[in-house]
């Protein structure tokens, strides 16, 4: 009896892929932003009631209170789509002592950075058409700026070696590359700055916190005058952001590290915040599970369970799906997620019940909001 039971349990937990989708016409994908950007529709999303509610973000301002504390993510995006060509010696030579042509109209090649790693000069990349690439190529973006393939796995990951350091690296993306916009967005925005946050500082995203993209200045001031505070965390997006579950079981997926850094001031903000029981309110999934996963990293290593986080600078690759028990966000400002994405999966949580939130995506088709990184938002209370 007992095994049947375990059984049974274990049968209820198992959180299918599938179970997080939903059915999206294509042309409520939005493929610009709106202007003036708090001008976005805003869905306020009450979990405890099960509610909603159609406003306007500006309107943000009617449902934050004096001593909440906004936490914001600050990196910045950086250029990081390369289009090159690999070089002419790396292909075949026919009798004539020249590439051969077929080849030659095949040599173009996207990479797309995704981090640095620890070896000096040394990046993660993704490579289109992956094919084509394979260890000892080159591969040319300017007269100045190029890359050799170094690792090449089976499971799709590659590594390539500049000699450039990471900063120069990022410097010559930014002169040579191109916005690294999602590709459901069929054009790339004439004006870098469109894609990115107006608080953006630390540069190293190669997608952006969209949740960030509805504050404008003025709005950012009406919320200091009336009491409400900020604090910050870096969340460099990379491949823990976006990409796909494959794997049909939830649990079977396995996060992408991606670099975090809380400093002490800001953690002094946030902490100050929980004991005085003002509410934490977090900008976007990637700040949610900085600060989640912080504060997992901290109480594993003090053995405690209290609401707490503590400086930090280093990989976080939490993953946050139905059940986990969330210590330090009380609420949360994010946009509408993909089908089926790790994005989805985490709001989910938040809300305490996946059908209700499936229900909200719901509305919001049936409303015509936009969807996606220039989309409309959301407020879940």
């Amino acid at each position: 009896m007992f095994r049947i039971i375990s059984i049974i349990r274990t049968i209820r937990i198992i959180m299918l892929t599938s179970d997080f989708d939903y059915n999206l016409p294509t042309e409520l994908i939005a493929q610009h932003p709106i202007t003036p950007r708090d001008h976005s529709r805003l869905m306020v999303v009450d979990r405890a009631k099960k509610t909603t509610e159609g406003r306007h973000f500006y309107d943000i301002v009617d449902y934050l209170q004096k001593g909440d504390l906004v936490v914001w993510n600050n990196s910045k995006v950086f250029k990081a789509r390369l289009f090159g060509r690999l070089e002419a010696e790396d292909f075949d030579i026919n009798h004539d002592g020249v590439p051969d042509r077929p080849l030659l109209r095949q040599q173009e090649v996207e990479i797309f950075l995704v981090r640095p790693m620890e070896n000096e000069g040394v990046w993660k990349v993704l490579a289109k058409p992956g094919r084509r690439v394979k260890p000892g190529m080159r591969v040319r973006f300017a007269p100045d700026f190029c890359c050799e393939i170094v690792v090449k796995e089976k499971t799709g990951d590659i590594l390539v070696e500049f000699e450039d350091d990471v900063e120069t690296v990022r410097l010559k993306a930014n002169k040579y590359g191109h916005i690294p916009v999602p590709p459901y967005v069929k054009d790339e925005p004439h004006e870098f700055e469109l894609y990115q946050t107006v608080y953006a500082q630390h540069e190293g995203s190669v997608a952006a916190p969209t949740a960030g993209f509805h504050f404008t200045p003025e709005l950012i001031e009406k919320l200091k005058e009336k009491g409400i505070e900020f604090a910050e965390v870096t969340l460099h997006v990379g491949l823990g952001t976006f990409l796909p579950v494959k794997s049909e079981r939830v649990e079977d997926h396995t996060m992408h590290s991606e670099w975090v850094e809380l400093t002490e001031e800001n953690a002094e903000k946030i902490n100050s915040a929980k004991k005085e029981g003002r509410r934490v309110i977090a900008v976007g999934t990637t700040t949610v599970r900085t600060l989640e996963g912080i504060a997992c990293w901290g109480n594993r290593e003090k053995g405690t369970e209290d609401e707490h986080v503590r400086a930090y600078s280093g990989d976080i690759n939490i993953f946050i799906a139905r059940g986990f028990e969330f210590k330090i966000v009380d609420s949360m400002i994010t946009n509408f997620h993909l089908p089926k994405s790790t994005l989805l999966m985490l709001v989910s949580a938040f809300a305490g019940d996946r059908e209700f939130m499936l229900r909200c995506y719901q509305r919001a088709v049936e409303e015509r909001y936009r969807f996606y990184s220039f989309g409309d938002v959301m407020l879940i209370t």
